[in-house]
């Protein structure tokens, strides 16, 4: 089973990594920034091009949502599996005369951080049982959660990805804001960070939460508007707040 890459970010560039790691061939890797497909294609032996792609039985396109149907056409070879690693896009983007799927890994990627790809959830969608059997065969070597998810779910995947971790990250570098502003170093904050992290594995989120407003604490509540100046960070406190009282009905 041939399979070529298309793309050379974050995606790309851990699929790589997690075929190597499992010994699974990637005939080539495809994209138009020649300095990052050198480079992953240094790390991992895989060869590269700029202009032409290899011939393949699977092609996975992992680039920008914006990028995903026009690269999809630069793909010939009929009755090919193509599939896409968007979480927010129906396989139909795809623009061919091959058979079309979607192989969507939640997680957030960033080349310099290493990942368990054991833990990595997998969700797939074909419109053929076999194409569906190949692609978990794929995952299942890497992963340890592969399920299969039509394009409505995946959506919805997708969203409460954005609520649990796009968004979380913010309120991370808005804490930094604040912390940076006061001198604190945000380090101190880390092992705080972690706990909350971990105490999610044991508990359901709602009975994890704590803080002033699900005390109804008034008090901590008006101070800290009162120490906020900027007005972004004031507008987020209050929301907030306010969601988790509506939550707990206080």
């Amino acid at each position: 089973m041939k399979i070529v890459i298309l793309g050379s970010g974050n995606v790309a560039y851990h699929l790589c990594k997690a075929f190597s790691q499992k010994n699974i061939a990637v005939e080539q890797i495809f994209g138009r920034n020649e300095k990052d497909l050198s480079q992953i294609s240094s790390e991992f032996q895989i060869p590269y091009s700029t202009t032409s792609l290899a011939d393949a039985d699977i092609y996975l396109i992992c680039v920008s949502d914006d990028s995903v149907a026009e690269i999809s056409k630069l793909i010939k070879k009929e009755n090919c599996l193509v599939a896409h690693t968007s979480g927010s896009l129906p396989k139909e983007i795809l623009s061919g005369n091959y058979r079309k799927a979607s192989f969507y890994p939640l997680q957030t990627f960033s080349k310099e951080k290493n990942l368990m790809y054991s833990e990595i959830p997998f969700f797939i969608e074909t419109n053929q049982n076999e194409d569906e059997k190949t692609l978990f065969d794929l995952a299942e070597k890497v992963s340890q959660k592969v399920m299969r998810s039509s394009y409505e779910k995946r959506k919805y995947i997708h969203l409460t990805a954005v609520f649990a971790c796009n968004f979380v990250n913010h309120l991370y570098a808005r804490a930094k804001e604040i912390s940076d502003h006061e001198g604190i170093p945000f380090d101190y904050f880390i092992p705080l960070i972690k706990e909350t992290t971990e105490k999610i594995e044991h508990l359901d989120p709602k009975l994890a939460q704590t803080g002033p407003a699900i005390r109804n604490d008034e008090r901590v509540l008006k101070l800290h508007e009162e120490l906020i100046f900027n007005e972004e960070h004031r507008k987020i406190y209050k929301t907030l707040n306010e969601s988790i009282k509506k939550m707990y009905e206080l």
